[in-house]
């Protein structure tokens, strides 16, 4: 299969998310101001400072026009994963719902975090089990999860939250200790922590790669 890995100006972890996801297929750079997708099987929003995270972050590359492409793959049923600053991108875009807020910390703030699987039976975690703990990093300012209680209702009786923060690690402040949500659809995703950063034991863990093999199981048709 074939990851495309969207590159803005800002992005800082666009490289990493392509050595990443080479991991577990192929991989291409897809520049902002194009359209074309180039027969990627799965898009990834990576991390950074889309344009300088000016206005809002993720505001302004919410209407890059590679967006308008992979608005529409989303909408398509294509799969689609936001990983911070991505992950804000897609809540901007509507394509996932709540918003991303400054942490209770009011900081920029790294920690090495434990994440549990609240569900396991998803394009994104299907290489995972249910209740896991996964050891991944995030790095972050504005990371603070929030949406309307109904909305939270919603999700959590959807099975839309796909990881939380476990005990202790919730550091931002987000509501219901959420790390990661999904669309309704079950084909778009986003989380703050940075699974790109955790694919190799020597950097302190490879938990993030299930993710990536979760998504390329998805797209073979493994996990249905």
């Amino acid at each position: 299969m074939k990851f495309g890995i969207l590159q803005f100006p800002g992005s800082c972890d666009d490289r990493d998310a392509v050595s990443a996801a080479r991991r577990v297929g192929d991989a291409e750079l897809l520049w902002h101001g194009e359209r074309d997708l180039r027969g990627a099987d799965a898009i990834i929003v990576p991390g950074g400072f889309s344009y300088g995270d000016y206005l809002r972050a993720g505001a302004i590359a919410r209407f890059a026009p590679v967006m308008d492409s992979v608005i529409a793959f989303a909408n398509e049923g294509g799969i689609v994963l936001g990983i911070c600053n991505g992950f804000q991108v897609l809540c901007e875009a509507r394509l996932l719902p709540g918003a991303l807020l400054g942490n209770l910390n009011r900081r920029f703030t790294f920690r090495q975090l434990q994440l549990q699987v609240a569900n396991a039976d998803t394009a994104f975690t299907c290489a995972c089990a249910e209740g896991e703990r996964l050891s991944i990093p995030a790095k972050h300012a504005w990371g603070r999860y929030y949406a309307a209680e109904e909305t939270l209702q919603a999700i959590a009786r959807g099975g839309q939250v796909l990881l939380r923060y476990a005990p202790g690690h919730n550091f931002n402040g987000s509501a219901d200790d959420i790390a990661g949500v999904m669309n309704e659809a079950g084909n778009v995703f986003g989380l703050m922590p940075h699974p790109e950063h955790a694919v190799d034991p020597l950097t302190g863990s490879s938990d993030g790669l299930k993710l990536f093999e979760s998504m390329r199981l998805s797209v073979e048709g493994v996990h249905a």
